[in-house]
């Protein structure tokens, strides 16, 4: 098992961890981001990072992961090698998460939802509730990086490999705004209104 101090360290030497102003796909501001595609070009950083994304679930039963697309993606696949079952992704259809490209939920398969990172929890919600409407069971919700402060309220077990408190601005009451420093918004999803 990594521990969180490694989890940093290879997030850190990948470029992972970024400083500056940046727009979350929340909609919030941040003076740090975490891009996690940083770390998954590197086939066995992302290897060891899902192996002990899988660890966090040791001994639960897991048929499927899924994972949203676009950022969960290569996490997904990778916590579902690890873990020696089916891997899927949800994607936006006109804005509403859905499972595409001929994946199937089975009623009452057992489901781990796997994200990089996690803000205000929008993306794995949603990816939930497309496990729901499956009919599909979900076991917990297991994420490289949850930077939500341990402000979210989940149905379900929620683990990650490290937390980061970073701080967050809604976009009227940001600092960086006010000292009038570009502003990057470097995500794959279109902004919500925070």
């Amino acid at each position: 098992m990594l521990s969180p101090e490694q989890v940093r360290t290879i997030l850190q030497q990948t470029g992972a961890i970024q400083e500056g102003h940046f727009l979350l796909s929340s909609g919030l501001h941040s003076p740090l981001y975490i891009q996690c595609a940083r770390v998954f070009q590197h086939p066995r950083q992302a290897e060891r990072l899902g192996r002990a994304m899988a660890e966090l679930f040791a001994g639960e039963p897991v048929d499927v992961v899924i994972s949203p697309a676009v950022g969960g993606i290569v996490t997904g696949q990778e916590v579902a090698r690890a873990m020696g079952v089916r891997a899927i992704f949800a994607e936006r259809e006109d804005g509403i998460m859905r499972l595409r490209r001929g994946f199937r939920i089975e009623a009452g398969e057992r489901i781990l939802v796997v994200d990089d990172v996690m803000t205000r929890g929008g993306s794995v919600r949603e990816t939930l509730r497309v496990v729901q409407e499956s009919a599909g069971q979900a076991v917990g919700v297991a994420v490289v990086v949850d930077r939500s402060g341990g402000d979210l309220d989940w149905e379900v077990d929620l683990r990650s490999l490290m937390r980061i408190e970073a701080v967050t601005y809604r976009p009227e009451d940001c600092p960086l705004c006010r000292d009038n420093l570009p502003v990057i918004k470097p995500g794959s999803r279109k902004q919500e209104t925070p």
